[in-house]
């Protein structure tokens, strides 16, 4: 809401009757006429302040200041290598899902799902750790790329529809070499996983010896047996 104020016009119009009053009935020559006058005049000014005084109301409107709207928080740039990395793993799995619809051979189709799903764990694990990325750099330079031509190549062989020497021994020996992939995939990705298994099997073993120095690894005792340590929460 805006306040606003109209002042009283009227107290000033009275100020102006009592001169004129005052002219039309009495003299104004010398300088205790005026001063009389003006007595009047403030008198009649107050009596009108008084009478109509000012007049103040509200209408809306907005404030003098408008409120700050919060300022939107900016995400931060993603790093090109993990950008890069998305953009790979979309290209590759987009182009492994068009070579299995276009490959009829269900043996072959279920070796390119395992290798799409795996090929998506790998990018994502290494996404979630960038420190990995180093351990992947020939997966994504040389493995995924060949194993994507080495399918592409087996696929037109696949569509000539014409059986030949040549034809037929390339398309065996990619068929052979898929088995080798899925299990190098395989294998890649539980590379991934080393320092993790590593930390976790240290965790395991300095348990263990914690509690074999408790008295708490050994079998249990009956029920109702007594001595021996107690675990303190």
């Amino acid at each position: 809401m805006t306040t606003h104020k109209k002042v009283s016009v009227l107290p000033i119009y009275l100020v102006g009757f009592v001169w004129l009053g005052y002219a039309l009935l009495f003299p104004l020559r010398a300088p205790l006429h005026y001063a009389l006058c003006a007595g009047l005049s403030f008198v009649a000014f107050v009596v009108g302040k008084a009478v109509f005084p000012d007049k103040v109301y509200q209408t809306p409107g907005a404030p003098k200041e408008e409120a700050k709207k919060p300022e939107t928080k900016k995400e931060k740039p993603e790093d090109p290598k993990i950008a890069a990395l998305r953009k790979e793993k979309e290209r590759a799995i987009s182009e492994l899902r068009r070579l299995n619809d276009a490959i009829p051979d269900e043996t072959i189709s279920a070796q390119i799902d395992h290798l799409e799903e795996i090929t998506g764990k790998i990018i994502d694990y290494v996404i979630a750790n960038p420190a990995k990325q180093p351990q992947i750099s020939r997966f994504l330079d040389y493995f995924l790329p060949t194993t994507i031509k080495l399918l592409n190549a087996y696929d037109r062989m696949d569509s000539a529809g014409v059986s030949g020497s040549n034809i037929d021994a390339t398309k065996a020996k990619v068929e052979q070499m898929l088995d080798t992939l899925c299990s190098a995939f395989d294998k890649q990705l539980d590379a991934l996983f080393g320092d993790e298994a590593l930390d976790i099997s240290t965790d395991i073993t300095v348990m263990e010896n914690l509690l074999a120095q408790e008295g708490l690894s050994g079998p249990s005792k009956p029920a109702g047996g007594t001595g021996g340590p107690t675990l303190e929460l």
